[in-house]
């Protein structure tokens, strides 16, 4: 009989106990932290690689927000780089490859790589690799074509990133516009915004014999655009010799970035407005200028 009451007992606790939670709110704590890296520079354009947690400041939509990631040391990253092989670049492709070979000798053992190219198809070395021999191999193999499908270039390096953890970088040459993508550059852009990959742009101004005229190309004005919404930079170049040096300058700014981050207040799943901003005088900042508040981003 008493083995009996007790089990009635128990039965009368646990379904009070059920019906109190049933009662009490239930209270869903984001572990979201949206990752920002920030390139900060002097007024002579140096990077400025002593700065501290307390020298930077978000504003989520326009409303400050507490940093709850920072880091100012060398974060590892894994990047495609996508070069324009079209018909204008046919005297040019030598230099192309030796300067993005600046770049690829200077990956750690951390960091993993593709190469690729768009001309009027769409061309990837295949695998992320930290071997730089092979990678500056297959640069070699990379073919010609003509059109110069910009857009789809950009969109197959972000095909290949994805489902990759960490820094995720896409940088992409081109010496001319898009001339026969199948995607739209808005869409492109707002996907790299969506999956929070970096994009580097660098354009290059030049000239060559079309066949019929000599024609002087200018790089697209989209290239801008992706690099400044997505805290990347965007370099315009007016000659070939500045091409290894930039491509330098490209892996010496990722060595250099700092990571911080904020779990932000709400996830509505829309497109919310970042400012990043630095207090010491002299210094600018550049980060990606929006995200996604959506909850199923990795933190």
């Amino acid at each position: 009989m008493k083995r009996m009451s007790s089990i009635v007992f128990a039965l009368a606790l646990a379904t009070a106990t059920v019906l109190l939670a049933q009662d009490q709110p239930i209270f869903k704590s984001s572990v979201r932290t949206v990752p920002i890296y920030a390139t900060v520079v002097d007024a002579g354009g140096r990077l400025a690689p002593d700065l501290e947690r307390g020298d930077f400041s978000i504003l989520d939509n326009g409303k400050p927000v507490e940093l709850s990631l920072f880091s100012n040391e060398s974060q590892p990253f894994s990047a495609v780089v996508m070069l324009d092989t079209s018909a204008s670049m046919t005297a040019n492709l030598k230099l192309l490859n030796r300067a993005a070979e600046q770049f690829l000798l200077r990956l750690l053992p951390v960091d993993r790589a593709q190469v690729g190219a768009f001309n009027d198809k769409i061309q990837l070395s295949g695998t992320f690799t930290n071997n730089r021999d092979e990678l500056i191999g297959a640069l070699n193999d990379l073919y010609f074509g003509n059109p110069t499908r910009l857009n789809d270039g950009i969109a197959a390096g972000l095909d290949a990133l994805q489902g990759i953890d960490g820094r995720r970088v896409v940088i992409v040459f081109t010496d001319g516009e898009d001339t026969s993508s199948r995607l739209g550059f808005k869409s492109v852009m707002e996907r790299a915004r969506d999956e929070e990959v970096m994009v580097y742009s660098i354009g290059l101004e030049s000239e060559y014999f079309n066949g019929v005229r000599v024609v002087r190309s200018r790089p697209s004005r989209d290239l801008k655009k992706i690099s400044d919404e997505t805290g990347g930079g965007y370099f315009e170049l007016l000659k070939t010799a500045d091409l290894a040096p930039t491509f330098t300058r490209v892996a010496q700014e990722l060595r250099s970035q700092y990571l911080i981050g904020f779990a932000p207040a709400t996830l509505d799943g829309k497109v919310h407005k970042l400012e990043v901003k630095v207090g010491r005088p002299g210094m600018t900042v550049r980060a990606r200028k929006s995200y996604l508040a959506a909850p199923d981003k990795s933190s």
